[in-house]
Parts: structure tokens; sequence; C-alpha cells
């Protein structure tokens, strides 16, 4: 039997892979790359000619079972995403709960994840915080803002600049406008920016400064 390994990539600079992530890319028999055009220019980077197959949220529901069956066959399979950690809010579940439940052995390397950083640099509490990644865009939104105006630990979320400001808006409505918070973005990059204030701040900072890149909002839990 093979074996399934997830292996972390750099949210930004190239310097973040790890030695062993290099390794076990080179050395396995697959890749799955949830962009194969973006994992691309990483292999390369790092001289890596494995077979890359592409697994992201529109397939994996289909590949799953292939996969898998070829892992039972004895093939070592790498499963990678666009940056950071597979699985975190990003495609990589469902190949990892189909195999622990074939029994298929299942390592995941440490390696960068974006809102470790983002909770550490925000300066508000984080010896306990519930991740809550992309918020219900539609269905259910609400009712995770309600949920969360009565959360005491620190929020952390994922949100894109384009949505970023109507976010900040609507958790100063039902968490109120003089909360804590930071927002990360760029993590990593040329351009790292991390800005700390309160919802309303932000909300008045990203109203004259349109926001870029990749983004983490970290937000302080409800007082006790």
């Amino acid at each position: 039997m093979g074996k399934l390994y997830v292996v972390p990539t750099p949210v930004g600079n190239l310097e973040d892979m790890t030695f062993r992530a290099v390794k076990v890319l080179k050395e396995a028999d697959l890749i799955l790359a949830e962009d194969t055009r973006t994992s691309g220019i990483l292999l390369k980077h790092f001289e890596i000619k494995n077979a890359m197959q592409s697994h992201h949220k529109f397939n994996e529901h289909q590949t799953v079972e292939g996969v898998v069956a070829r892992i039972l066959a004895g093939e070592t399979v790498a499963l990678i995403s666009d940056a950071g950690t597979p699985a975190i809010s990003d495609p990589g579940f469902l190949l990892v709960r189909q195999c622990v439940r074939q029994g298929v052995e299942v390592q995941c390397l440490p390696g960068a994840t974006a809102f470790v950083p983002a909770l550490v640099a925000s300066g508000l509490p984080n010896e306990k915080f519930c991740f809550e990644g992309f918020l219900p865009q539609k269905k259910g939104r609400q009712t995770r803002l309600k949920a969360l105006a009565e959360e005491p630990r620190t929020i952390v979320l994922y949100e894109s600049p384009y949505r970023l400001l109507k976010t900040l808006t609507q958790l100063a409505e039902y968490l109120g406008a003089e909360r804590p918070a930071s927002v990360s973005r760029e993590i990593s990059k040329l351009h790292e920016e991390t800005v700390r204030g309160t919802l309303v701040e932000l909300i008045a900072h990203f109203t004259a400064t349109e926001p870029r890149g990749e983004i983490v909002l970290v937000v302080g839990g409800k007082e006790e």
C-alpha cells in the first residue's frame, strides 16, 4: 500500500518551502495540484518534474476514488494547494477522509498556513481562538454573524479584497463598531501589511485605501 502526503506550500515567499516538502514532492509518484499552472511555477523553481494531476473543488468528488485506488495499489501521492496547507479552506478534506476510511496512511507535513502568522501578529489574545475560514456569502451568513457576536474567543476569518469592506461593515453591525481587529494581507510577500484598530477604524482605512491581495481578518472575541 502507498501513502498520502499532505504538503503545505508557501503562501508567498518561496523560501518558506521546507526541505522535507521538496523531498516528498520529488519522491512522489503523483502530485495532486489545485491549479497545475500555479503549482507548475513552484515545481519548476525547485526542479520537481514528477507527474501532476488537477485536483480542485470542482472535480474532487469525481477524482477521489481513483486516487485512493492508486494509493491502495502502492503509489505514493502528494497533495498540494495553490498556497498554504491543503484542506484548510482549500480542497483536500474529501481525499483525506476517504484515505482514512480505506486504512491508507496519511501524513500531513507541518508548514505554511496564512492564519497563524496573521493571528500572532494581530496582538489579540491567541491562547484560544476559532477559525471560521470564509463566511457564507449568502445563505447562513446572518446566522453565523449572530453566533460570532457571542463568541468569546478571538475569531479568524479569510476574506477576498473585494468583499472585505462588506464583511468589516457587517461585523461592526453585529459585533459592535469598537471591537478590536486586524487585517493582514499579502503574508510573507513583498507588500506584506497588518493594519490594526477597531472595526470602525479599519472600515475608514480600507475605504480610503483599496484593499489588495490575500487577506486574513482577526477579530477580538466578546469580553466576558
